[in-house]
């Protein structure tokens, strides 16, 4: 492909500013897309207070997520540059399956990274920071520890040393993994209460799904899907009903 083959000869010089520069569209369209389904589904899909304006700790932190993302993208340069990953050209029937490992790959090891936080000391120390917020914003989504960052990071860098997968899946889930991320910390259910019983949709990890894991933060610690929840005994039916949860009370 023509990308790679122009990302090859790049400077440090030029591709840290060309990193920043993505990662800050990366931000701002996933902030942006999660006041557009706000606007779009308004109170009547409310799951909780809509249009909070970021306070001075929700902006710092973004901006450290923003900048430990560029280097976290950086350091990927890096390594596929001297051959640690690898990243195939093809374009063939095996996107398809590439996507799939991604999507469900990282599912399974963010699940698995977000459940030790929980149970550990890291949550009083670094999850807490996020979890700070009972009912998720837009911004929410970059209101990280920045070693929760650095650790997310490293498990997308793993799992690509460890999977050649096509540059059109990379940038499949890297789009689905954003728009995930927005849906998240929205605010709102976008995602109509019949797919609860939809055989396959009732496993996407929905607003309502993530909304109530920030309510009651003993269950739903998927991302994507709830598949690993359902499979470990960590899920919390009706996630797709509007409305909060009864807020658990947390120490200071």
């Amino acid at each position: 492909m023509a990308l790679l083959d122009s990302l090859k000869t790049l400077s440090w010089q030029a591709a840290l500013p060309l990193f920043l520069a993505e990662n800050l569209l990366v931000l701002l369209l996933a902030v942006g897309f999660g006041y557009v389904l706000q606007a779009g589904f308004g109170r009547a899909r409310a799951l909780g207070p809509l249009y909070q304006p970021p306070g001075a700790q929700q902006l710092r932190l973004a901006t450290y997520t923003l900048l430990l993302n560029t280097g976290i993208t950086f350091l990927g340069f890096l390594l596929w540059r001297h051959g640690f990953i690898r990243i195939r050209e093809d374009v063939s029937w095996r996107v398809l399956p590439d996507f799939l490992v991604l999507f469900l790959g990282m599912d399974l090891l963010m699940y698995g990274f977000h459940y030790v936080i929980h149970h550990s000391v890291l949550y009083r120390w670094v999850h807490g920071l996020h979890h700070h917020y009972t009912a998720p914003q837009p911004i929410d989504l970059f209101v990280l520890h920045p070693l929760e960052t650095l650790g997310f990071g490293g498990l997308w860098l793993l799992l690509m040393a460890l999977y050649p997968a096509s540059m059109v899946a990379i940038v499949a889930y890297l789009t689905v993994n954003v728009l995930f991320g927005a849906l998240g910390h929205c605010g709102v259910e976008p995602f109509p209460a019949a797919w609860a019983h939809h055989p396959l949709l009732k496993h996407l990890g929905s607003s309502g799904f993530h909304f109530q894991h920030h309510q009651h933060d003993t269950h739903n610690f998927g991302f994507y899907t709830s598949l690993w929840d359902r499979l470990f005994g960590t899920y919390a039916a009706g996630s797709l009903t509007p409305g909060p949860s009864p807020k658990k009370e947390r120490g200071a």
